[in-house]
């Protein structure tokens, strides 16, 4: 079914995010007319040689047209919103968001140059209309400003989309969560929570935003050069508090990074910011000051190749040193994948004999989600009729689920989805429905969806066994030999040290052209399949290797 349903049901569609960390988008769907909640991208993992982004299929929404009624984004992280310029390529559709969030989408379809999907701003208490939706946001505490929950009352019920979150009694802006706007739909009735379960393995509660701030301060005090500060360039909370420390202890903030210079400047235009344009400084005036006034903040918390911070941990950036006064905080969970390369910056930058504080080792970065104890207040306020978790790996929504059972719901109630899964729900009840397609696309440079899962495979290939082409030159008529064969190999033998080798490959080449007839010769398809056959046994029986093997047969 690629749109519609019949009268009176709900279907709960999750694209992304039930089953990995990132990717995150559910569509709702009722009747002839459906919304979605985020649109997020994931970061690459190990065995993805190549890629530079992963995004959701949302095939089956495009295939929806009109009825599909736009995107609603809970917050501005690149999880959430980080599909979307490469979704609206081919999709055109309105899209609602907290102010953070739709200033950094605005940004986005800018540099892509997409125009044409309108992005309505909404603030928490704020309600609308899209078809039988009737949607409110809500202020959640989160690791980014302007974090929403999301009610949304449907003919058959309402239903509570946390978003990512987590219950902050002392935030940095003094703005909790509006855990009574929650109390009062659970008094109404909840007919479903979705709630996020990114640490619903982790016991007790997250710690408060505000409990990072005495660390920095310690560093901040402790360190005679200059301090390099990396997060994620969305955590607006966590750049005031190294703002406003910087400007305690008379320094001055040089911005390297085009994301964080926009975040910057967002959240400044938004009112999130608010520090004297005196305090920054350009980066051409590094030189005009001492190492003790100056803070740094750069893009690169992950060892990202080409971010400012690993070029400076190398001694590859033009306008900046690193030096062995300096302090470097990685102040940012480390995504998993990443862990070998930022691993390796910490490596660039001791050797720098700069010190480096990161949060396997001193307290200077606090997570943005919800540990079991708020997961399960959650539950209690919401009293939820149906639970589904979301946002996490399986074992985390595993282990959301079970805490939903300690608090009270029975498990016939709550449902374990993965993307593709359908929940059903009608006056009659809730079910597991027919599935819905969903995959993968590979953002790869300039393409988007043109690697597939094969060419993939033929890349760890390479990788793992190399390369080697052969090329022979054969007469079209007569099918005689007339050059080669000739041996290319790459990432398989070093030439010139298995030079002695390749002539034994070359040898089994001849052999194999030998044994076939002149007119089998003439077909170069055939030749390419036999000379192919025989290189992959030879090379079996005598290295162990598989490398791929690539015939090119040149018709003279």
């Amino acid at each position: 079914m690629t749109g519609g349903n019949g009268s009176g049901l709900l279907r709960v569609i999750p694209f992304g995010g039930l089953g990995e960390i990132g990717l995150n988008c559910l569509l709702l769907e009722y009747g002839d007319a459906a919304i979605a909640i985020d649109c997020g991208l994931m970061f690459p993992e190990l065995h993805m040689l190549g890629i530079d982004l992963v995004i959701p299929d949302l095939g089956y929404v495009q295939r929806l047209g009109d009825r599909f009624l736009g995107f609603v984004m809970t917050h501005g992280h690149e999880d959430h919103i980080g599909a979307l310029p490469y979704v609206l390529r081919d999709l055109r559709a309105p899209i609602y968001a907290p102010p953070m969030a739709g200033g950094l989408i605005a940004e986005k379809l800018r540099e892509h140059g997409l125009s044409g999907n309108p992005v309505s701003i909404f603030k928490p208490r704020q309600r609308w209309d899209m078809g039988p939706f009737a949607i409110e946001a809500i202020h959640m505490t989160h690791s980014i400003v302007d974090a929403v929950a999301l009610a949304i009352t449907t003919p058959v019920g309402t239903l509570i989309h946390s978003g990512d979150f987590k219950i902050d009694q002392t935030p940095i802006d003094d703005v909790p969560s509006d855990l009574q706007r929650l109390a009062e739909y659970g008094a109404r009735g909840v007919l479903l929570l979705l709630s996020d379960s990114t640490n619903a393995e982790h016991e007790g509660y997250t710690p408060s935003e505000r409990s990072v701030s005495a660390n920095l301060d310690r560093i901040f005090s402790a360190t005679p050069g200059r301090i390099f500060f990396s997060t994620f360039s969305s955590h607006i909370h966590r750049l005031a508090q190294v703002l406003e420390l910087s400007q305690r202890h008379g320094r001055r903030v040089v911005t390297v990074g085009r994301s964080l210079n926009a975040s910057i400047k967002i959240a400044t235009q938004l009112g999130y910011l608010q520090f004297p344009p005196s305090l920054f400084a350009d980066i051409d005036e590094l030189g005009q000051l001492q190492p003790h006034d100056v803070t740094l903040l750069t893009t690169g918390s992950q060892g990202e190749p080409l971010s400012a911070l690993i070029r400076i941990a190398v001694g590859d950036h033009r306008q900046v040193r690193m030096e062995p006064d300096d302090a470097v905080i990685l102040s940012a969970r480390i995504i998993p994948g990443n862990e070998r390369s930022i691993s390796n910056m910490i490596n660039h930058i001791h050797r720098r004999g700069a010190d480096v504080h990161h949060a396997g080792s001193a307290r200077v970065h606090v997570s943005g989600h919800a540990s079991q104890e708020e997961l399960k207040l959650l539950l209690r306020l919401v009293r939820p009729r149906y639970f589904v978790p979301v946002h996490g790996e399986y074992r985390h929504l595993v282990r959301h689920r079970a805490l939903a059972h300690t608090a009270g719901m029975r498990p016939e109630d709550t449902f374990l989805l993965e993307d593709g899964h359908v929940l059903e729900i009608d006056p009659n009840g809730a079910r597991i429905g027919a599935p819905v397609p969903v995959g993968r696309v590979f953002v790869d440079g300039k393409g988007i969806g043109d690697v597939e899962d094969v060419v993939l495979r033929d890349r760890r290939h390479l990788s793992a066994d190399g390369l080697v082409v052969a090329i022979l030159g054969i007469d079209q008529q007569s099918g005689e030999l007339i050059a080669g064969p000739d041996l290319i190999s790459r990432g398989f033998i070093f030439e010139e040290q298995g030079q002695a080798y390749l002539e034994r490959a070359k040898s089994i080449v001849l052999e194999t052209l030998q044994q076939i007839t002149a007119e089998s010769r003439t077909d170069s398809l055939e030749v390419k399949e036999e000379v192919r056959k025989a290189l992959k046994r030879f090379f079996a029986r005598t290295l162990e290797r598989r490398p791929v093997i690539v015939p090119f047969v040149m018709e003279m």
